[in-house]
């Protein structure tokens, strides 16, 4: 018997045992009106589940619990995502959503008979106890998506919707089945519960109403059994189907954008449009007097270079003297106190200091996300998958090709984060140490991919070795960001 059957049998033993004690007990109490034992609860539950109404009143409590469930946690998402995006819709919303959490049930049950009567007032209270929570969940997990993978985003040019499915997605979902587990259950109760103080016909609750004026304690149980069950078969399926849509990892399209893509006729089908060997259309990039300083300890102090187009430069600097800050300012993501920049392109390809994969997907997605733009037209993501599987498996073992990356090893990370970079559409690669925690087969590997790949690209490589600069044959620069003479 294995670990698991052995769990199933000790629940069953547990289950088997109370139910014994209640049986017991009911024997010993002798009145059916104070307590029946499960033996009597299930002959009552049969007869109701015999009678040609019995289905009619489970769907119509469901419709108006369920239908305030889905209404509460769609507008939850929805708005949610708005005031995320938006601080001052939060800021709008946030008394209105405080006072729905603080405000008793039994006062919004007042108020709702009012102004509604009783037939939509299970449906309003299950509404008012869900919403808030995923409400509040969806604006947290929100929150929580990693701010490195929204930069990287934003270097690679990935559109919102992907965006907000490859890198929000994983970050909101647990938040969001965590408050499913508390929010269907209580959807349930409180609903059902209104079902009792507003008496609507052909409802659950009515017959709980109806068992207690009667005395039929069994009815009552069996009742109860009822829409133990139906919550339980609700909340199950919902749960499994947000467990589905957290597991759904397909392949993003690489979208076209306004670009035209060719076919690289001697190396296979990926090519980047406009980015033949010979050079961009773009002008060299150039930094002037660029200034830099964090609480007025200062990183760059008037550094200047310039770059011209399809030609390799590496930076080489100890660390700490600002080369990862010096990129962070050349690609946007961060402001220099003072300086200019010139011929800067919006089309870049970057390494990072650190990974930046989306953990959750393999190889070939992460690296697909960077390709906006990069893939033939027409071209349907399964052959899109192909294509770039064949391309990263020059450089990665085939096998490791559809793992997580959260399996795969810092080397294997590491050249995952040189293929989107270099497979992305760019006109300006910019690699901070690229080939950090590689050893020395893969480093070379990898440099001659670099060398294969640049299709005219302008490259700024930052590197600690000074064989990088033999190895990649480009223009070293020094420590003051300088052209060596």
């Amino acid at each position: 018997m294995n670990h698991t059957m052995r769990k199933q049998v000790k629940k069953a033993v547990i289950l088997l045992f109370w139910l014994a004690v209640w049986q017991i007990a009911a024997v010993c109490i002798d009145n059916r009106i104070l307590l029946v034992g499960p033996v009597q609860v299930f002959h009552a539950f049969i007869k109701q589940a015999i009678q040609p109404d019995f289905m009619l009143i489970i769907f119509h409590s469901f419709a108006r619990i369920g239908l305030g469930f889905f209404l509460a946690f769609f507008a939850g998402l929805v708005l949610g995502t708005v005031s995320y995006r938006f601080g001052i819709v939060e800021e709008i919303l946030s008394p209105a959503v405080q006072a729905v959490k603080s405000i008793p049930v039994a006062s919004f049950v007042v108020l709702l008979l009012i102004w509604f009567g009783s037939r939509r007032l299970s449906f309003f209270i299950s509404f008012l106890i869900v919403f808030p929570n995923v409400y509040v969940n969806m604006i947290a997990g929100l929150k929580s998506a990693d701010a490195k993978l929204l930069e990287m985003a934003k270097i690679f040019g990935i559109g919102r919707i992907k965006c907000f499915f490859y890198i929000y997605r994983p970050a909101f979902m647990p938040y969001l089945k965590s408050c499913l587990k508390i929010s269907l259950g209580m959807s349930w109760k409180s609903g059902v519960a209104a079902e009792v103080i507003g008496l609507p016909s052909v409802s659950l609750g009515e017959r709980l109403y109806l068992s207690k004026i009667y005395l039929d304690t069994a009815g009552l149980f069996a009742w109860t059994f009822t829409i133990i069950l139906v919550s339980f078969l609700f909340e199950k399926a919902v749960l499994w189907l947000i467990e589905v849509f957290a597991e759904w990892k397909p392949y993003p399209n690489a979208s076209m954008g306004r670009y035209d893509v060719q076919r690289d006729r001697t190396k296979g089908e990926i090519m980047c449009a406009g980015l033949a060997e010979g050079g961009t259309e773009t002008d060299a990039v150039r930094m002037q007097n660029i200034y830099k300083s964090y609480a007025e300890l200062p990183v760059l102090q008037g550094y200047s270079m310039s770059m011209r187009k399809g030609q390799r430069y590496l930076l080489m600097a100890p660390s700490g003297s600002g080369k990862t800050t010096l990129l962070r300012i050349l690609t946007g993501l961060e402001n220099a106190d003072r300086g200019e920049i010139g011929g800067m392109t919006e089309h870049v390809g970057m390494v990072f200091q650190e990974d930046r994969l989306c953990e959750e997907y393999d190889a070939v997605c992460n690296i697909m996300l960077g390709m906006n733009g990069h893939i033939q037209r027409g071209t349907e993501t399964g052959r899109q998958r192909d294509m770039v599987w064949r391309e990263a498996s020059r450089i990665l073992p085939e096998e490791c090709l559809t793992k997580p990356v959260s399996e795969l090893s810092g080397g294997m990370r590491r050249r995952v984060a040189l293929l989107r970079a270099v497979l992305s559409f760019s006109d300006l690669l910019i690699l901070d140490e690229p080939f950090a925690g590689l050893d020395e087969e893969n480093r070379l590997r990898c440099a001659n991919y670099l060398l294969e790949n640049q299709r005219g690209r302008t490259m700024l490589i930052t590197t600690h070795r000074e064989d990088d600069v033999e190895l990649l044959k480009g223009i070293r620069l020094d420590n003051d960001f300088r052209l060596e003479s």
